[in-house]
């Protein structure tokens, strides 16, 4: 196997996982345009953003044991022809119905591409050097996919339009797959194993009511029926699905993907890591927009420092510590400066802050969560053996997806609770009624950003205790579990 084939190879997985990343922001910017142009509602918008999550974070486990029984690349394939055929159907939508269903379907097959695109990166890249640096690119794109969209959806909707938010992505996937088609070999399929149906119903309706759950919350707020019952339904499904995986005879999420202490630590830092980046995403977004008046290129330009600062982190200093020292020395200082620059950030005003404290928040975060990120996928995705890659990956997935679900839901419920008690509290005659509103609006913004502090807070501690390798894993040390051989090029 060449070695200038298999870095092609990381090219054509690295370009798929960007599609799917930066479709989870891409249309946020867009969306004001899409929203006059389909004459959606302000309560059926969120939709444009909620199906897409919804699919993806809910069938991610499927995807990724689909992903073991029909072989990698098979499935890889599948899931860059339907994103590309759902992306030009949501780009042609003549109404609010066809976008939202497009946008389903985009996660329907993003459920199928992300886990298979992880777990052939996984099996690909075994030897420790040249695995680091492969994670180190696949984590910087992780972590700079969502701030990419964003620069992306404003470049797209200033000069072009709406539309081509979801046009993107049709040459973008064509290219991967014909990539995948000259590059990748088959291999990978298991035709003993089973899918086990109990479990990809159980799991897949857990994620489902949860992802729902916490999507609707931002609108209807936490004691909604509807809210409580999918939160209810979700947990007691999991549960089920939990015991339901001890006792398969090819469980949907095998016990040793879980039941590994470095793993376990790699999910749950990953989960408070996004619950508390995806909320400051957005509200950054709305704070240069809305208070700072900024249109959709010039605040999708702002993101540009921190993209770079993502690429350092993952390439720089995570992909070339990785295998020299202990995971936790390079997770745990990350997110502790990921947080530093929350605690910048989250002191902004109505006056224009940006080189003063969103520049420097914004380097800061991308710097430290990429060197978290990068070295929290190596760990997720080491010592895993080649049949249950695609389950690992997927969990991983579903971990970043359910966390960012949570993290919009929960931080912006904060951010209006905390924007309406300031409202309430600083109203009376001959306040200037547009200089308050902005006031109180930038207000709820800080207090959400110190929640987000307290995740990442959160995610170090758990990365502290949880996670303690010496180095960080890799196939070949699956201990007592021996990896089946597989060529996943040719």
């Amino acid at each position: 196997m060449a070695d200038n084939r298999r870095w092609w190879a990381l090219v054509v997985i690295a370009l798929a996982q960007l599609m799917v990343v930066l479709d989870m922001t891409i249309v946020n910017i867009a969306l004001p345009s899409a929203q006059a142009d389909l004459n959606m509602s302000d309560a059926n918008r969120q939709w444009v953003i909620t199906a897409y999550t919804l699919a993806f974070g809910g069938l991610l486990l499927l995807g990724g044991r689909i992903s073991d029984l029909a072989g990698r690349k098979t499935t890889f394939m599948i899931g860059l022809l339907g994103f590309a055929a759902a992306s030009a159907l949501g780009g042609a939508a003549t109404g609010q119905g066809m976008l939202f269903g497009a946008r389903a379907l985009q996660g329907v097959f993003a459920a199928l591409l992300a886990p298979a695109a992880l777990s052939l990166l996984a099996t690909t890249f075994t030897e420790p050097k040249e695995r680091a640096k492969a994670f180190g690119v696949f984590g910087a794109i992780v972590g700079a996919g969502a701030a990419i969209g964003l620069l992306a959806g404003g470049l797209l909707t200033e000069y072009l339009d709406w539309r081509w938010c979801l046009y993107v992505n049709v040459p973008i996937a064509l290219v991967a797959f014909a990539g995948a088609w000259a590059i990748l070999a088959p291999g990978g399929r298991h035709p003993d194993a089973h899918l086990d149906v109990p479990g990809a119903l159980l799991g897949s309706g857990g994620m489902l009511a949860l992802v729902y759950g916490f999507s609707e919350a931002a609108s209807r707020g936490w004691d909604d029926g509807l809210v409580v019952t999918l939160l209810v339904a979700g947990v007691v499904l999991l549960a089920a699905f939990g015991v339901w995986q001890t006792r398969a005879r090819v469980p949907l999420l095998p016990m040793s993907v879980i039941k590994d202490r470095q793993r376990v630590g790699a999910f749950l830092t990953v989960l408070f890591v996004t619950v508390g980046m995806f909320g400051v995403f957005l509200f950054l977004t709305y704070y240069l927009q809305g208070v700072l008046g900024w249109s959709p290129l010039k605040t999708g330009l702002a993101y540009l420092p921190m993209t770079a600062a993502m690429i350092v982190g993952s390439t720089q200093i995570a992909a070339r510590l990785l295998s020299r020292v202990p995971p936790r020395t390079l997770i745990v200082p990350g997110l502790l400066v990921a947080a530093g620059g929350l605690a910048i950030i989250a002191q902004v005003g109505v006056e224009p802050a940006y080189v003063s404290h969103v520049l420097p928040g914004m380097l800061m975060l991308g710097l430290g969560m990429s060197t978290a990120m990068m070295t929290s996928i190596s760990l997720a995705t080491g010592s895993v053996a080649p049949r249950d890659s695609g389950a690992a990956s997927a969990t991983f997935n579903t971990a970043q997806q359910v966390g960012g679900s949570i993290g919009t839901a929960l931080l912006n419920t904060i951010a209006a609770s905390a924007t309406a008690t300031y409202l309430t509290a600083h109203a009376g005659p001959g306040v200037d009624r547009r200089l308050l509103q902005a006031e109180a609006t930038v207000h709820g913004f800080n207090v959400a950003t110190w929640w987000a502090f307290g995740a990442l807070l959160l995610a170090a501690l758990i990365a502290g205790v949880v996670v303690n390798a010496e180095r960080a894993p890799t196939p070949q040390g699956a201990g007592e579990r021996t990896p089946e051989p597989v060529d996943t090029l040719g």
